[in-house]
């Protein structure tokens, strides 16, 4: 273990600064740049020697996007409208959900997604399907 160690302690200087809460915007920004070119190495190989440097640089970033950039509340259905903005999407082009009446009553609160849209909207905006869930009266997205 003392070789391991003794590795550690020469390249320490070169890895703690991606390990360690970032204190500004400018940390956070160089660490999601340092991560972005590590997922580019890493490619798809979760095997890769360097996937679990990857995987805690993640955990750092987004530790300090809970503490500093919280996502705010939200309902299932202000998702959606988020969504059809975000994609500029009409009522009418939202066949997962069914005809353009179906939406309307949707958005308009008289109607909640069914299990079957919910699947089918989350795997085309590649989303989580709790994002949409009507159980709890609001959930958190990013905008």
């Amino acid at each position: 273990m003392h070789t391991l160690v003794e590795q550690a302690t020469q390249h320490w200087s070169y890895l703690a600064p991606l390990l360690t809460m970032p204190t500004d915007d400018i940390e956070y920004d160089a660490r999601v740049e340092a991560l972005d070119e590590l997922l580019d190495l890493i490619g798809e190989d979760e095997s890769h020697l360097l996937a679990s440097l990857a995987s805690r640089l993640g955990d750092v970033i987004e530790a300090y996007d809970e503490e500093r950039r919280p996502m705010p509340d939200v309902s299932g259905v202000d998702v959606l409208r988020y969504l059809m903005q975000e994609h500029q999407i009409s009522q009418s082009e939202l066949p997962e959900i069914g005809a353009q009446s179906v939406v309307s009553a949707i958005l308009a609160g008289r109607r909640k997604l069914n299990w079957r849209q919910v699947c089918e909207l989350s795997e085309r905006f590649g989303i989580a399907t709790d994002t949409f869930k009507e159980s709890s009266p609001t959930r958190r997205v990013a905008g």
